[in-house]
């Protein structure tokens, strides 16, 4: 997933590496030879690791991300333990919609929006 920040893509992609780990490279306007934004601005970004993503500050002109009826899904993308980590990272000053917990089929999952406008989808099925 490729993600335009509205001038906070230092901050997001930061966030998102101390939430899930990685390695985290970032690389400005600047270093692109870009006048399309500020110097600073960050032209691209990548978080590389058991969750990948990437992402930049929007440019003039450019849309940044708005969520409409859309899941980042990461289910059973690792023990459980690690997704409630990341469930409870990605909670702080963020919107819990539906908290991390076992459902009536059997299975568990939750739903929050971090800080960022990001919507999640995180669970996992019972261990057998």
């Amino acid at each position: 997933m490729y993600v335009l920040f509205p001038g906070t893509a230092r901050e997001a992609l930061t966030f998102y590496a101390d939430v899930f780990g990685g390695e985290l490279s970032l690389h400005t306007y600047e270093d692109f030879g870009r006048s399309d934004g500020a110097p600073s601005s960050i032209a691209h970004g990548m978080l590389d690791g058991t969750v990948a993503l990437a992402g930049a500050d929007a440019a003039a002109g450019q849309t940044a991300v708005r969520l409409e009826g859309i899941m980042l899904s990461l289910l059973g993308t690792a023990a459980p333990a690690v997704l409630h980590g990341w469930f409870d990272k990605l909670s702080i000053n963020g919107t819990v919609v539906d908290p991390l917990a076992p459902k009536p089929w059997g299975a568990s999952d939750g739903q929050v929006i971090d800080r960022h406008g990001l919507h999640w989808l995180i669970g996992y099925e019972p261990e057998a």
